[in-house]
């Protein structure tokens, strides 16, 4: 392996704890063990030659390929296709209950011909820091390391060769035959000989729970597919055991090739708390949004430096994601540094807290009420807030230029208190509301005098800036302002003059030094679909409905998005990532009840 293959020549398969990256080509390239924050076992995705890979590949003259999920399933199928013969690899990772040992599994089968395969398993740990010894043991294939990630082995129903401390061979397998070949953490039952009817089983198994789970799904409305997808993918990032999301799988996948902004996403933003509830329970999935509750839960009790609240979590709610660099990785495309852990959980942004109670808000009224200590820790959060909703802070964007007054932090804290009250009265719970009331206007009066633009007729991105943001298309999705506003309408006209070309929507427009980094960027892909529904909640709704459909033909093969799109709506950034399918998913809702006619007659 050489090249480097685009971002979204890729699939993913995993278990509720972790996730892999399967390429068109049959490689998985792409590997955290034993959870998604944890050390790299593949990381080809970011070092072909040092990264380590597991590849399966069909020797067929002429070939293509083409890669699928079976239908309403996270079971991804590989197919080679040829005048000489059809292969297809099926990759999978059984849903993880208890203790059980995680697998990644992989069914190579031949419909047609006589076909030659190449296979190497090419495990490189902790971030391809640490050397490993492979040896046999039976059959089996045991890796070992000094590392705190566990041994690994590979089995086979074919036998395998071993080449230095790897596995490397060619094999034949002609049409109707079958193996197997699992991947796994070294247990008791990791090198006794596989047993086909049991893996076949195993396939079964996990298909028919994805199945079951995405016919949970009460959507029946247009793009049901795509939809269901993105459902799919975001089960696939919710950690079974916390009920956190992350972000995204990956880390230090470039904004723009051979540039810097190349961040790790493997971790839970409390940002996409409100938005990760709102999706679960517009899709009919109480249990998941009952687990992230209880999650939420857990973060008021603890005050970070910052205040009651930070920005970002490790995946079981701790607290510290220390920001290094991989210097022994030469990064996707050469694009450097390549980063591990995120520095974002130290910086100030106070939009977090809107995010947060618009969460605990809608977890109550859908679900189960709060308890009286957390409504007394939401007052006392909000206490601190009310005495720092002024300040300038970093912002959703997660600038390193300077702290500024930014709008979307501002409306985000006439968000924390607005709730607040819509959740005192619809619950009952104790005031008094005198003050958060006052707090709420007075943080409305300040947007309306301070942000707003009478030369440019336009809601600004900060106090005082002449320029705007997407992040402002969240007004009227949070309530503050109408859809129909006179001051609404301009600004929208605004953004979709500065920050729109067609259905790409850039975040915000690049001047050098606003950022505190070089280069530029994609245009950010949950920002396409913001965009979309503030079109459809303003009742253009012809527009939002092209837009849209037009947006979903730039997910890939398999109906996934990256962060961002570039300049040839190449993916780029952290994939798949959850911010884009939540947004996907809440346009999606809305415009199909706005098409159907059965979304709100009136604005609430």
């Amino acid at each position: 392996m050489s090249d480097f293959l685009p971002i979204e020549n890729y699939g993913v398969i995993g278990n509720l704890r972790t996730l892999a990256l399967v390429s068109m080509t049959g490689a998985i390239d792409f590997f955290c063990f034993p959870r998604f924050d944890s050390p790299t076992v593949f990381a080809a995705l970011l070092d072909p030659q040092k990264g380590g890979y597991f590849c399966i590949q069909a020797n067929l003259k002429d070939s293509g390929t083409k890669q699928l999920y079976l239908p309403d399933t996270n079971v991804l199928l590989t197919r080679f296709l040829s005048g000489a013969g059809i292969a297809e690899i099926t990759d999978f990772m059984p849903v993880l209950n208890g203790d059980d040992v995680g697998r990644i599994v992989r069914r190579v089968a031949v419909i047609h011909g006589d076909v030659e395969f190449n296979l190497q398993c090419r495990p490189r740990f902790d971030y391809g820091r640490v050397p490993h010894t492979a040896k046999h043991d039976g059959n089996a294939v045991l890796f070992l390391h000094d590392d705190d990630q566990p041994p690994f082995v590979l089995q086979s129903t074919l036998k395998l060769q071993l080449d230095g401390d790897d596995v490397a061979q060619s094999f034949r397998l002609k049409a109707g035959d079958v193996a197997w070949f699992v991947f796994s953490e070294d247990a008791a039952d990791a090198r006794k000989d596989l047993s086909p009817e049991g893996l076949e089983e195993e396939f079964q198994k996990t298909s028919d729970y994805w199945r079951n789970w995405i016919g949970q799904s009460n959507y029946k409305g247009r793009w049901r597919e795509m939809v269901n997808r993105s459902g799919l993918l975001l089960k696939l990032l919710i950690d079974r055991d916390y009920g956190s999301i992350v972000a995204a799988p990956t880390f230090a996948l470039p904004e723009s090739i051979g540039g810097s902004r190349n961040w790790d996403y493997r971790y839970t933003w409390l940002r996409d708390s409100s938005f990760v509830l709102y999706a679960m329970m517009r899709l009919g999935f109480q249990e998941e949004a009952a687990q992230f509750q209880r999650w939420i839960h857990d973060r008021l009790n603890y005050d970070s430096p910052q205040g009651p609240l930070q920005v970002l979590y490790r995946i079981d709610g701790t607290h510290e994601t220390p920001e290094t660099t991989l210097d022994n990785l030469r990064g996707y495309e050469d694009s450097r540094p390549v980063r591990i852990g995120n520095a974002a959980w130290q910086q100030l942004q106070l939009d977090i807290y809107g995010e947060f109670l618009d969460s605990v808000y809608l977890a109550a009224k859908y679900g189960d009420g709060l308890s009286i200590e957390d409504w007394e820790n939401v007052k006392r959060m909000l206490r601190w807030l009310a005495s720092n909703w002024n300040q300038p802070d970093d912002g959703i964007w997660e600038v390193r230029g300077g702290r500024k007054h930014f709008l979307h932090s501002r409306l985000m804290c006439w968000v924390a208190f607005d709730r607040a009250v819509r959740l005192g009265a619809k619950r009952s719970l104790t005031g008094p509301f005198g003050w958060m009331e006052e707090t709420r206007d007075e943080i409305a009066n300040d947007i309306h005098t301070n942000f707003w633009d009478e030369e440019l007729q336009s809601f600004v991105q900060y106090k005082g800036a002449k320029v705007v943001d997407a992040a402002i298309l969240l007004m009227p999705m949070m309530r503050f302002i109408s859809p129909t506003d006179p001051k609404w309408l301009s600004t929208l006209k605004r953004i979709d003059q500065e920050l729109t070309v067609d259905t790409f929507v850039y975040r915000y427009k690049y001047v050098e030094g606003f950022d505190g980094l070089k280069g530029d960027e994609g245009s950010f892909t949950a920002c396409c679909f913001w965009f979309i529904e503030a079109l459809a909640r303003s009742h253009e709704t012809a527009r939002a409905q092209l837009l849209f459909e037009k947006m979903l033909g730039y997910a890939n093969h398999l109906g996934l998005y990256s962060e961002e799109l570039g300049s040839s709506a190449q993916h780029l950034g952290n994939f798949p990532q959850a911010l884009t399918h939540l947004a996907l998913i809440s346009a999606a809702t809305y415009l199909d009840r706005d098409l159907s006619g059965t979304g709100p007659k009136e604005w609430k």
